[in-house]
């Protein structure tokens, strides 16, 4: 039996979708059994990127997608993008140096966009986490290329956000930002994250959409727990404040 026949003999064969090796079986990859794996591949590539880049800590800035260029809101995210990341440690004096405070963001439009700009004016890198959505979300134009990232699992997404954060600065928002803002005070209030400044963008939109003083009031939270986090109303004030509340530029690490 020569090869012609014998490939025609086993063509069954080889077509199966048995047959393929399983790291190039996209079928066998996006099955249900192989969920944990890509869980565990949606953290090992951010990772892996982060420390080739030497990223070891950030500050994580959350706002609205919608919020449009010239807009109070966006232009404040922007000039602290910039402020953070001239004065953090996000640029690297020396080859091997690690950056400290990258501003690290949810990668889309808005505020997460103006953020990344500020960055970007400012010379450093910035991180945009981004996230698969029903309506197509695409990276903004200013987040750096290798630090842009694309993840399936909000949880995975999570976690990378939280686990290098130096600081949350949080604009105004609805759902997501919400949903970022409580995850980390809620790690922050079970002592499951270290302690990190917590600053909000604009006291009387926040004032206006939450009576964080009922929390206390009904008894749901403890009083001592308004103090996880400040208020401020520009980008000069945000600064001043994470370094109150701890934030250490990268030069007072050396």
């Amino acid at each position: 039996m020569n090869d012609d026949q014998r490939r025609a003999a086993n063509a069954a064969q080889l077509a199966s979708p048995s047959y393929r090796m399983a790291a190039t079986d996209p079928d066998f990859l996006l099955g249900d059994s192989m969920r944990g794996v890509r869980f565990q591949m949606e953290y090992a590539k951010a990772e892996e990127s982060l420390r080739s880049w030497g990223v070891r800590s950030t500050i994580v800035v959350f706002g609205s997608a919608r919020i449009p260029e010239g807009h109070r809101w966006y232009e404040g995210a922007r000039e602290f993008g910039r402020i953070a990341s001239e004065q953090g440690g996000a640029i690297r004096g020396t080859v091997g140096q690690p950056r400290d405070n990258v501003i690290a963001t949810g990668g889309g439009p808005g505020i997460m966009e103006a953020a990344n700009r500020g960055a970007m004016e400012a010379g450093a890198p910035s991180i945009g986490f981004n996230i698969t959505l029903p309506h197509e979300q695409y990276p903004n134009p200013y987040s750096t290329p290798e630090l842009t990232f694309q993840f399936h699992y909000f949880a995975m997404r999570k976690m990378h956000l939280a686990m290098r954060a130096n600081a949350l600065v949080v604009f105004p928002g609805g759902f997501g930002t919400l949903d970022e803002l409580f995850e980390i005070l809620t790690l922050r209030q079970t002592g499951k994250a270290p302690t990190i400044p917590i600053i909000l963008f604009d006291e009387s939109y926040w004032r206006s959409v939450i009576n964080f003083e009922a929390f206390a009031e009904h008894g749901m939270i403890h009083p001592s727990d308004m103090d996880l986090f400040a208020f401020a109303d520009d980008a000069e004030t945000v600064w001043a404040k994470l370094l109150e509340g701890g934030l250490q530029p990268h030069e007072a690490r050396e």
